[in-house]
């Protein structure tokens, strides 16, 4: 009796078994639904944005996607795929999110046809960018890389999965480790000279911050690079904004910056000329003159260049 009551368990176990085995077939999440079973469709394998973030460098810097044949069986042959840079797909994703982004101008498909092996579904695409360097960190672009032919004519290509969008955000190109020589002209405490190693790091993508405004290390300093010109020996320099902070409260201190020098001017270094508070790109040093304290002004002079 025991061993009857034991194989009606077992029986009535693969029959549930069966049960959900069958459902599981007729699942209304399975991904091969019956108008594109037996279909063939090039895509690439993940369509949805992807980032990477470059830096301010004029280097190359490679990158790579999968192309996915989408089927439910295997292909039998091998399929070549061809690509190219599209940056019409950056405008038709514009259009959909609602965003602003540019096409990077740099792109080049190392791997511009590439073959699907015959029982296989994916193959690598290998590219890079580059030139970083001369772009403006402010502008948000996308390499966009889109499937523009397939050698099989029984295969589609997937209209809504066959570009390649890659965001590649430009780090701050001002952010970086300097050497800053000047003073700060105190009007009770006199002249108080500075020479240090100093980081600049990055408050967004064109205004950097610092520690210590001249000699004294209980304020900030935060730079802001504009769009504006003017021209320092010959070299076309972009105008920057000071604003003296308070690390302590996140607050701007009271005071300004001088259109020209203001200070002491036995001090060295002395500027080469009166225009004060810019950046040179060529030679990357920050040319300041600026203080705190309107009623009593504190008076700081410093050059900045990079290291």
């Amino acid at each position: 009796m025991k061993n009857m009551k034991n194989k009606i368990i077992v029986i009535f176990t693969l029959l549930a078994g069966l049960f959900i085995l069958n459902s599981c077939l007729k699942d209304d999440h399975d991904y091969w639904k019956e108008d594109v079973a037996g279909k063939m469709y090039a895509t690439v394998l993940i369509p949805n944005l992807q980032t990477l973030g470059l830096q301010p460098v004029a280097d190359e810097v490679p990158f790579s996607f999968m192309i996915n044949i989408a089927t439910d069986q295997l292909p039998a042959s091998d399929i070549t795929v061809t690509l190219a840079v599209d940056p019409a797909a950056v405008t038709a994703y514009n259009a959909n999110k609602g965003t602003a982004y540019k096409p990077f101008p740099n792109v080049e498909i190392l791997t511009p046809t590439v073959t699907v092996a015959a029982g296989t579904r994916m193959a690598e695409v290998n590219c890079k960018v580059w030139g970083a360097d001369v772009l403006n960190a402010c502008d948000d672009f996308i390499a966009a890389i889109s499937i523009a032919s397939v050698s099989d004519a029984n295969i589609s290509i997937a209209s809504n999965m066959k570009s390649y969008l890659l965001s590649l955000p430009i780090s701050n190109p001002y952010a970086a480790d300097y050497h800053t020589v000047g003073y700060r002209l105190h009007p009770t405490l006199g002249l108080g000279p500075v020479d240090a190693t100093q980081t600049l790091s990055t408050i967004n993508c064109k205004t950097v911050a610092k520690s210590g405004v001249g000699n004294y290390p209980s304020y900030d300093a935060q730079i802001e690079i504009t769009t504006d010109v003017i021209v320092v020996g010959g070299v076309n320099c972009y105008k920057v904004k000071v604003t003296v902070v308070d690390p302590s409260t996140g607050s701007a201190v009271a005071g300004g910056q001088y259109a020209t020098f203001t200070g002491d001017n036995t001090a060295v270094p002395i500027p080469a000329t009166n225009d004060v508070n810019y950046y040179n790109p060529v030679a990357k040093i920050f040319v300041l003159n600026y203080y705190y304290n309107t009623a009593a002004p504190r008076i700081i002079y410093e050059v900045i260049t990079r290291l």
